[in-house]
């Protein structure tokens, strides 16, 4: 007997790409249905501001096989594929951009790659054509988060993937407050392949992911994922304490050798005692950010709120399940 072809569902979070979504849509559906007769489309709305949620209507009429949720408000990328997964039941889910960076074609070789025996299979871009300033922040991002949080992430992998079901419905029982979705799946510690892909230019518009914004989202998943800048901290403190003993073991053995009357050397003493107040204030503010992320999670909110959930009207029952 022919085995069935896999059902594939593709999670799409959508920020600002009011123009880019009936092209992305009908190259989608074009991929997916040389490759299955059964798959599905969901787009999150991460509450653009733009008009992506009224083209996003259009689209569910347009094609029977697309879901448009809607969130409450903008809470980000990660929490946005957190609900676009949560709705995801399909034997692979895809994730991937909007922007039309990432090709739909590249869905079958991901798929190929994965039948082989893999749960996971990252594409890693082999092309990126962004500018130079964009690449500097995606390096300086993964230099960060590798050192401080001791995960090994690839710079060349984005959030284009495919995942097996069991990948994705171990992912759901990760409700943590602070979320990395690349940084998280790594930890659940799959099977996991690579496979080479075109990287293209953005179809319209410019990232929102400037500078700022990576380098936050650095921090956000150091704190969340890892404990070393606690003990960052700790050998920092140790060090100080070493050189400050040493430096007030020299001090009494120059005084000996030539003994002074008055304060001279009272500027480095003032510099000296403001270094190590600042790195006081900086491992309380290590501290504080643990305890912080600590307050967040006690709250027990949810990661996200649907605001709407929209699908064709062959598809309406299942879509209210669903919600």
């Amino acid at each position: 007997m022919t085995a069935r072809p896999p059902s594939i569902s593709v999670v799409l979070p959508v920020y600002r790409a009011e123009l880019i979504l009936p092209e992305l849509c009908k190259r989608l559906v074009a991929s997916l249905s040389k490759l299955t007769g059964s798959y599905e489309i969901i787009l999150v709305d991460d509450r653009s501001p733009d008009r992506s949620w009224d083209v996003m209507l259009q689209m569910v009429e347009a094609f029977s096989s697309i879901t448009a949720l809607r969130l409450s408000r903008n809470f980000g990328q990660h929490y946005a594929i957190t609900a676009g997964l949560d709705l995801a039941n399909s034997d692979w889910t895809v994730i991937m951009d909007c922007d039309l960076q990432d090709q739909p074609e590249e869905i079958a070789v991901l798929l190929e790659k994965a039948v082989q025996g893999y749960d996971v299979v990252l594409a890693r871009r082999i092309a990126n054509s962004g500018r130079s300033r964009r690449r500097l922040s995606s390096r300086l991002f993964y230099w960060l988060f590798n050192v401080l949080s001791g995960y090994r992430m690839d710079p060349a992998v984005g959030s284009f993937r495919i995942m097996r079901r069991s990948v994705v419905e171990a992912y759901r029982t990760m409700r943590e407050s602070s979320r990395l979705f690349g940084g998280m799946v790594e930890w659940l510690g799959f099977e996991t392949a690579f496979v080479d892909v075109a990287h293209s230019a953005r179809y319209h518009g410019r990232s929102t992911y400037n500078f700022r914004v990576m380098t936050k989202l650095a921090f956000d998943g150091i704190f969340a994922f890892s404990n070393r800048p606690l003990y960052f901290s700790i050998a920092v403190g140790v060090i100080m304490s070493v050189l400050a003993a040493g430096l007030g073991l020299g001090l009494i053995v120059h005084y000996f050798m030539h003994p002074f009357v008055g304060v001279p050397g009272w500027l480095s003493e003032f510099t000296i005692t403001a270094f190590i107040g600042g790195l006081i204030l900086l491992n309380l503010g290590i501290l504080g950010v643990y305890v912080g992320r600590i307050y967040d999670q006690s709250k027990g909110r949810p990661l996200y709120v649907v605001d709407r959930i929209v699908a064709h009207r062959t598809r309406q029952g299942v879509s209210a399940g669903t919600n």
